[in-house]
């Protein structure tokens, strides 16, 4: 690829009715995802983030975990890589160690990330390592039959829970800045322009970066609690999200019926952890220490 084609996200079909189809395996369309499930529309905002960010292509990965969520890398027009179950984000630290000039970006679910994955979550915010997260939270193991996942919120009935889940739940956008993530940011399926700008933003900044997306499912949440189909949960989305930018993330926790805090809430700088690598080991061995060398460097 030379200077003059960087410019361009990808190639672009002319006959394309829409600029993001060149972004997405058309070919493996139409999608698997039910009848009013968010995830399409992410996987749109994420497409035009991409166009809008005029990245390489060619050095942007895509790497997701199991569960309906996981689908999400083998329809981007990248190279993607589908995981086993929870093991998204130690893979995706693999290939950033290995080819730090890859843009590594894991896009999976809630299930995934902090059931199974929960422990690589915490660590890899912990040593902010440079890739980025996008969680599509539906708040339920939604390929598997709708049991109660770490977000579901409390009273919610599931299919592990029938008389309602009374567990603690996760405060995603909490725990992720707890655990030291450079950004934190949390949208709905319904604040699309809002969520493309967050995306955007990620893919131009160092540091474990995290994006919670709130994502209906009609088929197994929202049926089982009389919530209505993907249009419902568009207007409750409207009428019960507030933006609260920079908002304390303890103040951001979710329930069932609640007013749900949207917004970006941290931004801030810490060291990555391939410059706390490089630091420490010039320091310990000087001359010694040689940078990695990059196999796959302009392929």
């Amino acid at each position: 690829m030379n200077e003059a084609t960087l410019e361009i996200p990808c190639a672009i079909p002319e006959d394309a009715h829409n600029p993001v189809e060149g972004l997405l395996r058309m070919d493996r369309m139409p999608h698997i995802w039910c009848a009013g499930c968010g995830i399409g529309t992410t996987v749109n905002c994420f497409a035009r983030a991409l166009m809008d960010s005029k990245a390489n292509l060619d050095k942007v990965a895509i790497v997701s975990g199991i569960g309906c969520t996981g689908r999400v890398a083998g329809y981007a027009q990248l190279d993607s890589f589908h995981t086993t179950h929870g093991r998204a984000i130690p893979f995706a630290t693999g290939l950033k160690l290995s080819n730090p000039e890859l843009q590594v970006v894991v896009y999976s679910g809630d299930g995934d990330l902090f059931a199974i994955g929960g422990n690589h979550f915490i660590h890899a915010a912990r040593r902010n390592m440079d890739i980025k997260v996008i969680c599509v939270n539906n708040m339920t193991y939604a390929m598997t039959g709708g049991q109660t996942a770490p977000t579901t919120p409390a009273t919610a009935t599931t299919a592990t829970a029938p008389y309602g889940v009374f567990e603690p739940t996760f405060n995603l956008v909490g725990l992720a800045e707890a655990a030291g993530a450079s950004y934190v940011a949390r949208w709905t399926t319904y604040h699309v322009k809002q969520l493309a700008r967050s995306m955007q933003e990620v893919l131009a900044r160092k540091g474990f970066c995290f994006i919670e997306v709130l994502s209906p499912c009609p088929t197994l949440y929202q049926r089982r609690n009389k919530m209505g189909d993907g249009l419902d949960a568009m207007k409750d989305y409207k009428r019960m999200s507030k933006i609260r930018n920079g908002a304390p993330t303890g103040e951001c926790a979710l329930s069932k019926t609640g007013e749900i805090v949207v917004g970006k809430f941290v931004d801030r700088e810490r060291p990555a952890y391939l410059d706390l690598l490089r630091e420490q080991m010039t320091e310990t061995l000087g001359d010694r220490y040689a940078e990695p060398e990059v196999a796959c460097s302009g392929c």
